[in-house]
């Protein structure tokens, strides 16, 4: 991998020596977080996706495209990888806002850094983490003006949760056995081409901001801040410069 190129993608000068601590980690995450979008394009467009290392960097990379959490936190895995990094890929279900509970359809990463053992997301469209995650039970982690949080439960295994609202729900949760491409490249394909699967019905764009994100549902442009949310419907010709706010040249 040209990590001096993945760098540059994320807008950050390569470190000449680099040290897989905690502290590079947490800037790498919120580069990618802020800088490669959450993007369906390729879905909606029937355009079959690979998982492969070399087809991801191209595509995130060479590309300046993004992608959904396969494709994200499998490139994202690849550069800590490069530099160092113990990295885990593991399958999660995602739990907000489902009344039972789901299959796992979200790739998370598990690094373990020289400071301890971090929970990576950098493929998520919704509010999440913009920076690692200890893995550490029952202790409120704040970041961003959100705050997150591990419980342990005997099925789900460990479980993200975020306070909102003045409560807290959960967000997904994940089992520690280590996946393969393989594994995911089967949850992908449901992502693709199932028909209930969310993915596959409409272009759907996210990129995080540091106050908060910015989104394009169809034609639906929001931007998520402390004071709130703003939304605007766009027409056809607007919807060129709205794809540039994510980084994306589409035409």
């Amino acid at each position: 991998m040209n990590t001096a190129a993945y760098f540059e993608r994320i807008g950050l000068e390569p470190p000449e020596y680099a040290v897989p601590d905690s502290g590079l980690l947490r800037k790498l995450q919120f580069a990618h977080c802020t800088t490669v979008p959450y993007e369906n394009l390729d879905m909606i467009r029937g355009t079959p996706t690979s998982l492969e290392p070399d087809a991801l960097f191209e595509k995130i990379v060479s590309r300046r495209r993004g992608g959904l959490c396969f494709e994200l936190n499998g490139g994202f895995g690849a550069l800590l990888r490069e530099l160092g990094y113990e990295v885990t890929d593991l399958a999660a279900r995602y739990l907000r806002g489902e009344a039972a509970i789901p299959m796992r359809r979200h790739r998370v990463l598990l690094v373990k850094a020289t400071d301890g053992l971090w929970l990576c997301d950098a493929g998520i469209g919704q509010s999440c983490p913009r920076e690692p995650v200890p893995l550490l039970e029952n202790r409120e982690f704040p970041q961003f003006g959100e705050t997150y949080r591990f419980r342990k439960d005997d099925f789900l295994g460990w479980v993200l949760m975020d306070y909102h609202k003045g409560a807290w729900r959960d967000f997904y949760s994940f089992t520690r056995e280590p996946q393969l491409i393989a594994d995911f490249t089967a949850l992908n394909f449901y992502c693709e081409r199932h028909p209930d699967s969310p993915f596959n019905k409409r272009e759907m764009f996210s990129l995080k901001t540091a106050g908060g994100r910015i989104t394009l549902d169809g034609n639906v442009y929001k931007e998520f801040t402390a004071q709130g949310v703003t939304a605007q419907e766009l027409a056809p010709e607007q919807m060129r410069d709205a794809y540039a706010r994510f980084g994306l040249s589409l035409y």
